[in-house]
This record gives C-alpha cells, sequence and structure tokens, in this order.
C-alpha cells in the first residue's frame, strides 16, 4: 500500500465520514428513548441557549437526581438543536451522526501518520461502522461521547500541525463535553512520545497550558458536577474491594470481546447481566489478563506499530475512569464508553489489510476488507432498531438478558403506567429477588406502592433503605408523602423542615406541598 498523497489526504476521510453519516441516517426516523427523555426532552436547559447559558454552573443531570457531572457544552449542542429543529428528534439524531461522522474522519487524519493511504483507510472505516458505536450515535444523550471524542483526535491532529491555541480549544471542547476529556494531555504526550527520534518535540508551553486548563477544569468539575463521585452502579452498593474488582474485571472481559467480536450487544450491564455476588471467575481472570496486556502491547508496539500503541492506550485511558478498577462508577459497563476503544480493532484491521496487500496482493485485501466492513455494518444496522423507542429498547433487554435486573424494574414501570397493577407488582417482585437491597429501587418501589394506597408496604421497603442511606432524597420525598397519606400532618412538616437542610435544592417542592 502507498503512503497518502495529497488527494488522499483529503478523499479518505471524506470517504469514512460520508460512510459513517450513512449508517445511521435510519435513525432520523426514531424518537427519543431512555435518557433522552432527562437530558433533553425534559430539561428546560436543553431548549435554548440563553436556558443553556443561564445553566452553565448547573450539573449534568437535572435535580434531584444526584449524578452530577459536568457537561454544559453537551446542553448547550442540544440546545441549538433543539433551537434549530423546534425540538424535532430527527435533526438531533442527524446531527449525532454528523458527529460521529467527524470523529471517525479525524480516526483517519491521526492513523495516517503511521499507516499507508489504504491501511488508513481501513482502520477509518472499520471504526466507522463498528457496532459498539451504536448506542452512542443512536441515542442522542450520547451527544457527550460523540463530543468528547471530536475533541480528543482533534486536540492531537492540532499538536501535530503546530497549531497550539487549537489544540488547546479542542481539549477544552473535550472536557467540557464529558469529563473524560481530562485526557486529553496524556494523549498528546503519547502523540509526542511516539514520534521518531529525530522529530521536533511539543513545546513545554502546550502542556503546561493544558495541565492548567484540566486542573482548572476538575476544579469546577468537583465544585458543580461533584456528586457524581457519589453516585455508583447499583452492583457496587455495599460491596467491598474484592467484589467490586471482580465484577470490574469481568466487565473489563466482556469489554474486549464486544470490540473483537460485538454479536451479543446489550443495552445494559449491571446485575445480573454481568454476575455480582458470585466471587472470583473465568471472566474475571480473563479481564485482569486484558488489563495487564494493554500496557504491554503499547510498549512492545511504541517502535514496530506506533497506531497500536497509541490505540491501545487511548483506548484504556478512555475506558478506565468508568471502568471501576480504581474506584466505583456510577455503570458497571456501557458501549458508549468504548468509543475510542474501537481505534484498537480498526488499527488492528487497517494493518491486516496493509499484510494482506504486501503478500496476497490488493484485490484480495480489498474483497476482505469489504467483508469486514461489510460485516460489521449489517450488525450496525441490525443493532439500530432497538435504539427506535422504549418499547423496543425494553422488549430487546427483556428478550437478550431475562436476567437483568433492570430488565424487569424499567418492566415494572411499564406496567404501572398502564395501570396494570398485579403484573407491575410481579416484576418488581423478579428485579428484587434478582437484586435486592439497592436504595434507589427500593424507593422507586415505595412510591409505586404509596400510589396504590399499599401504605404498610411503603414503610418497610422505607425502612430497608434508610439500613444502607438514611438521607437518600428520593426516600425522603417518599416518607414525607406517606405522612401525608395518613394525615401525619405534624410529621410531614418536620421533614419538609429537614429536608430543607439536607437538600436545598428541593426546598420548592416541599413548599408546594405542605398543608
Amino acid at each position: 500500500m502507498a503512503p497518502a498523497t495529497g488527494l488522499d489526504r483529503l478523499a479518505m476521510p471524506a470517504l469514512v465520514f460520508a460512510a459513517a453519516v450513512a449508517l445511521y441516517l435510519p435513525t432520523t426516523r426514531f424518537g427519543f428513548v431512555g435518557d433522552d427523555f432527562r437530558i433533553v426532552h425534559g430539561n428546560p436547559a436543553a431548549h435554548s441557549l440563553a436556558a443553556a447559558v443561564r445553566a452553565i454552573d448547573d450539573p449534568y443531570w437535572p435535580r434531584p437526581s444526584r449524578s452530577g457531572l459536568y457537561r454544559p457544552l453537551t446542553i448547550v449542542s442540544f440546545a441549538l438543536d433543539w433551537t434549530l429543529s423546534g425540538g424535532r428528534p430527527a435533526w438531533l439524531h442527524l446531527v449525532n451522526a454528523v458527529w460521529h461522522g467527524l470523529a471517525a474522519a479525524l480516526a483517519v487524519v491521526l492513523l495516517g501518520r503511521w499507516l499507508p493511504a489504504g491501511a488508513a483507510l481501513a482502520a477509518g472505516l472499520a471504526f466507522a461502522v463498528h457496532p459498539v458505536h451504536v448506542e452512542p450515535v443512536a441515542a442522542i444523550f450520547g451527544r457527550g461521547d460523540l463530543l468528547v471524542a471530536v475533541g480528543l483526535l482533534g486536540a492531537v491532529v492540532a499538536a501535530r500541525g503546530r497549531r497550539w491555541l487549537l489544540a488547546t480549544g479542542c481539549a477544552a471542547g473535550a472536557m467540557l463535553s464529558k469529563e473524560i476529556g481530562v485526557i486529553a494531555i496524556g494523549l498528546v504526550l503519547l502523540d509526542d512520545w511516539l514520534q521518531p527520534a529525530e522529530a521536533r518535540r511539543y513545546p513545554a508551553g502546550l502542556y503546561v497550558a493544558l495541565g492548567v486548563l484540566t486542573l482548572g477544569f476538575v476544579w469546577i468539575w468537583h465544585g458543580i458536577g461533584g456528586d457524581a463521585t457519589t453516585d455508583v452502579a447499583a452492583a457496587f452498593f455495599g460491596a467491598g474491594t474484592g467484589q467490586r474488582l471482580s465484577v470490574a474485571l469481568t466487565a473489563a472481559w466482556r469489554a474486549a470481546t464486544l470490540l473483537v467480536w460485538p454479536s451479543h450487544l446489550s443495552t445494559d450491564y449491571g446485575p445480573q447481566v454481568i454476575p455480582v455476588g458470585g466471587g472470583a471467575s473465568l471472566a474475571a481472570f480473563g479481564g485482569l489478563a486484558v488489563t495487564a496486556a494493554v500496557p504491554l502491547v503499547a510498549w512492545w508496539s511504541r517502535r514496530r506499530a506506533p497506531a497500536l500503541a497509541f490505540a491501545a492506550v487511548a483506548g484504556a485511558a478512555s475506558y478506565l475512569p468508568t471502568s471501576n478498577l480504581l474506584f466505583p462508577s456510577g455503570v458497571v459497563l456501557a458501549e458508549r464508553h468504548l468509543f475510542l476503544a474501537v481505534l484498537l480493532p480498526a488499527v488492528a484491521v487497517g494493518y491486516g489489510a496493509h499484510w494482506l496487500a504486501r503478500h496476497r496482493g490488493r484485490r484480495g485485501a480489498a474483497v476482505l476488507l469489504a467483508l469486514v466492513c461489510l460485516g460489521l455494518a449489517a450488525r450496525s444496522l441490525a443493532r439500530l432498531p432497538v435504539w427506535r423507542d422504549n418499547k423496543s429498547l425494553l422488549l430487546a433487554l427483556v428478550v437478550d438478558h431475562p436476567e437483568s435486573f433492570r430488565a424487569h424494574w424499567w418492566a415494572s414501570e411499564v406496567f404501572a403506567t398502564m395501570g396494570d397493577t398485579a403484573a407491575a407488582r410481579r416484576e418488581l417482585a423478579v428485579a428484587d429477588s434478582l437484586f435486592p437491597g439497592y436504595p434507589h429501587f427500593d424507593t422507586w418501589r415505595a412510591g409505586y406502592l404509596l400510589a396504590v394506597h399499599d401504605t404498610v408496604g411503603v414503610a418497610a421497603l422505607l425502612e430497608r433503605v434508610r439500613r444502607v442511606e438514611r438521607y437518600y432524597p428520593s426516600a425522603v420525598r417518599t416518607q414525607f408523602l406517606l405522612a401525608l397519606e395518613r394525615q401525619r400532618i405534624g410529621e410531614a412538616r418536620a421533614l419538609a423542615d429537614s429536608a430543607a437542610d439536607w437538600f436545598p435544592w428541593d426546598t420548592a417542592w416541599y413548599r408546594e406541598r405542605v398543608p
């Protein structure tokens, strides 16, 4: 495969961009789904640029959620789209596809330093159509993952072009889109390290600027979105370090298999899709092997195959903060968190295409590349309808993973909305049998039982929540409503007064309801 010409440097990213966008055009017929309703549809800050600016110092997750986080640029992007489209989901889906196309095009440009033209094109096409990308592109709430990928890759490409201000701006945009953007300084440093020995190094001033920017962002993030540090996934409630690492390593193994063979995708990897409470397993040892292999592969390939070294480190660095290996996070595993990790199998496809072209001829390499990319694209297209609406999402999860605690919880919510009390109670009981004692679930279940006037069941569930976490905002709300239901006005007023101290942001809610 020949090195890239000037025309190749323009045509290849354009081709990959077009392929990435075209693959996701069917999503323009989809609606809002999952967290889209809380982050976009039901979030006033996402409905106008003025509201987004006013909410610049608000957490990403609207109150009373304690999930925190700080992603103002993502909210601004939603607000711009809402203003332009009047809130039509088709437009928001199309913009997601465009951002994905930009990320894929930047991947081609980035890899073009190390790979011949054909190999870079092969890697870019594999990156564009990989099925792991379906979740962050097909779900509007995946916008942050797309923006941060564009920002991170753009920062590296800009630094290579010695456009220091642009590189710093891209890094800032990445951080303000999603907190994983803090790895920008690491990726720029990695790219600098992988240069040939005779190349000019990036100036110290760039690293100073990126370092100051990163520290400033982390300080702001903790001040505004720091509640996220206390928001841990259901699997880690009450879990010790050993149990957390067992789950985290099992998830790491699952993540690795998704990158290599994405046949069993899921919208949920919580209990018991990823088994919880079973101790060490073969999958956990597999995850340990994968975790240990990443730095070894990066070191071995730093001179032999620098594109592979970059992909391995970038993928691991982008996954590490939510891997639960260092500390518990709010998810066990999510496919959107593997967006940059897809660089690793994509680079493998690129190197494989280059090897075949040298040893078996270009035609054979082109045929095999076409088969691989068509297979990946077909899997992605088959997966897209899962994200059409909440009904499709739930049905897919229940059918694919009946062991999912969250699937039965979501099913209970659907039956409750339909007024089918018996079915809702049945699903709640199944969910509780799969994973008992999770405060958020118990609080929701208590709220539902209160709605059907089962006050005895409510009291028992709230007591179970208090044993795990005494000051749980949603549980205190439910306790307040229970006191009103029982006509215990004095108790309700006392709870409202206490809630004003515990949760100042919730004062208005209590004030509207207290007698």
